[in-house]
């Protein structure tokens, strides 16, 4: 397994994207509400990241599992869509909560992150899923640190989830980020009988919890991209890069 480590220059170019990335995710988070649909708030996307001089990374990504690109600039996910929803002819309705994951490629370097937001009024569980779920990001960030294994990560992020109820997605997880949308390590939400990988300093992470009500078994949407939790209750994820620095992290797509 090969993990990249980033020149000072990449980080700088890093921050400036994930600094882009934040700002264009808040202002869709500030147009969710009833009625609006995924087609606009894509566009939105595009729109801002290419007049910010970035382009989105996920627009024409190809899978190795599905084989096909993916369609649009952000992932958009309703309910029990876990991840990469594809938004077109998708109309958000009160008590909805979206996931809305998006990419920037910018300097020929890539960022990636997420919100889980509210639409109108929701119903307390699904306003206590967020709460931990965002909760349990932090928790994982916090042991990205130099002397830290990958498997700190998810131990904090399963403990938190289970110790309020929810189940942790175990098919998906974190990634490192960078010189591709995806790099080496692979960064499990939950606990691992392998410590993983050392974390370093000039490691770029991804690193996204994914919590379930329900069951944390998973399947796939026929449009061979949307990932559903398998028994239809709901699921919420958040996602931040991060920067490995000589001790800690530093967050660069920080949103909250």
């Amino acid at each position: 397994m090969k993990i990249s480590i980033k020149t000072k220059s990449e980080i700088d170019a890093l921050r400036e994207g994930g600094k882009i990335l934040a700002e264009v995710l808040k202002l869709l988070e500030s147009k969710v509400k009833p009625g609006v649909t995924g087609d606009y708030l894509d566009r939105l996307a595009g729109k801002e990241i290419k007049k910010a001089g970035g382009e989105p990374s996920f627009k024409n990504y190809i899978s190795y599992k599905s084989g096909k690109p993916f369609p649009a600039s952000l992932c958009f996910s309703i309910n029990d869509e876990i991840v990469h929803g594809i938004p077109y002819g998708k109309i958000l309705k009160e008590g909805d909560i979206v996931g809305i994951d998006l990419g920037v490629k910018y300097k020929n370097l890539f960022t990636d992150a997420a919100i889980t937001v509210a639409v109108g009024k929701i119903d307390s569980a699904s306003e206590k899923l967020m709460k931990i779920t965002r909760e349990s990001l932090a928790l994982g960030i916090a042991q990205v640190k130099p002397g830290n294994r990958i498997n700190d990560i998810g131990t904090a992020v399963q403990k938190h989830a289970e110790e309020n109820g929810f189940s942790v997605v175990r098919d998906l997880g974190g990634h490192g980020v960078g010189r591709a949308v995806h790099e080496e390590p692979f960064i499990p939400n939950f606990k691992q009988r392998d410590r993983g990988a050392e974390i370093l300093p000039g490691m770029t992470l991804a690193i996204e919890p994914m919590l379930n009500v329900g069951t944390y078994h998973i399947k796939q949407d026929n449009d061979g991209w949307t990932i559903k939790t398998a028994d239809g209750k709901r699921s919420a994820h958040f996602e931040n890069t991060v920067v490995v620095a000589e001790s800690g992290c530093e967050i660069l797509t920080k949103l909250f």
